[in-house]
């Protein structure tokens, strides 16, 4: 087993992200309003599940460009890793379009906000399943920044849970190792 290293961003990002204090039920559907406010209204919940460091900074926070304004889920502060953690919610498998927003928020992000002894910030795509094939073919790919994570908001069984954090292990091996 390697050392437990307190910089690795892997270190903190909990992949599967099991969120059964939302409240959804298993099998029923719901928007990324109502997911990003299941969160809120849990946030102390949703930051002990994140795991050590986490800090809330901000909901919906807007960014613009020169001719259109953005709105970043959830922001987040970790302070032992010493970088802003932003989260980009989506109720569905993550899609490549949710990738490059994702990916430009984080440099926008690094660019606005990030002070000059802060990490770069890291970007968590938060969604309901990942996708091998779309991460190979994307930024997604070796990114030290940008992650997708599978969130679920039921409690999955002892032979789910263990087969869910093999494949997301083995997803997350594939696209974020040194080559």
């Amino acid at each position: 087993m390697a050392p437990y290293n307190d910089s690795d961003p892997l270190e903190y990002i909990k992949n599967p992200t099991v969120a059964e204090f939302m409240g959804f039920r298993r099998d029923t559907s719901y928007s990324e309003s109502e997911l990003e406010q299941a969160l809120i209204d849990n946030l102390e919940k949703f930051i002990l599940e994140l795991g050590r460091g986490f800090a809330f900074v901000e909901r919906q926070q807007h960014i613009a460009t020169d001719f259109d304004d953005f709105y970043i889920d959830l922001v987040f502060s970790n302070f032992r890793m010493k970088r802003f953690v932003i989260f980009e919610l989506k109720t569905h498998t993550m899609r490549h379009q949710d990738i490059g927003q994702l990916d430009m928020y984080v440099r926008m992000y690094d660019d606005l906000m990030k002070q000059p002894d802060d990490n770069p910030t890291i970007g968590v795509l938060l969604c309901t399943d990942t996708d091998s094939t779309v991460a190979k073919y994307s930024v997604l790919n070796e990114s030290q920044q940008i992650f997708a994570a599978k969130y679920m908001t039921y409690m999955p069984t002892e032979d789910e849970l263990r087969r869910e954090i093999e494949q997301q292990k083995r997803f997350f091996l594939e696209h974020h190792q040194e080559k």
